[in-house]
């Protein structure tokens, strides 16, 4: 039996950080299936419908090529650009995130073709009927330099974890750009709010 593509342990350095001290690195050029949104992801239906909508076309991916290719793979982590309105850093309570705006994404192998995102699209929209399989697109995504920490528990209490993270970079010489990225490492509907672990990243360049 061939053994199962997990980019996650190709790449170690970027889905599994220590808790303790942030860490600076480089996140290459990775292709991703996204879609936009606006709202808390608390309360968002959009929110919600999106999340549905890259899971069922990254698993119907995942089966057509395990089908016509021989090839098995992981499905990857969800994860989520966020940034607040105007855009600029987050403020983390429940009335900004209200506010907020996304880019919900699941990075894909580099072989998937956008002509195997639309057959798996029309199956998939046959099969589950979300409307918002037909907004998701294949693109490109190269974040470059970052710094990351990984968190662990609910997602509420991340603010001191990303305050921690920011301040690591500063002290480096660093200042942040680009949005705030998360990797969801835990399924929330299986996992102890305690046990959740989420990568926490922010791009940055050096300080002007």
């Amino acid at each position: 039996m061939a053994e199962k593509l997990d980019l996650t342990v190709e790449q170690k350095s970027l889905y599994l950080p220590g808790t303790k001290t942030p860490v600076i690195c480089e996140v290459p050029k990775m292709q991703f299936l996204m879609i936009d949104g606006k709202g808390s992801p608390n309360t968002s239906q959009q929110y919600k419908d999106a999340v549905s909508a890259l899971y069922a076309l990254s698993y119907t991916l995942k089966f057509a090529v395990k089908k016509q290719m021989g090839i098995d793979y992981r499905v990857m982590p969800l994860e989520g650009l966020w940034w607040g309105t105007p855009q600029g850093q987050l403020v983390f309570d429940e009335a900004d995130k209200e506010k907020w705006s996304w880019i919900s994404m699941i990075r894909q192998p580099d072989f998937i073709t956008p002509e195997m995102v639309e057959a798996a699209r029309e199956e998939a929209f046959k099969k589950k009927g979300i409307e918002a399989i037909n907004q998701v697109r294949l693109e490109s995504f190269e974040e470059g330099l970052v710094v990351q920490i990984l968190h662990i528990g609910p997602f509420s209490t991340e603010p001191p974890t990303v305050e921690r993270m920011h301040a690591f970079a500063f002290e480096q010489g660093y200042q942040l750009r680009g949005k705030h990225h998360e990797v969801y490492l835990s399924d929330p509907n299986r996992t102890a709010p305690e046990k959740l672990k989420t990568v926490l990243r922010h791009p940055i360049e050096k300080a002007v």
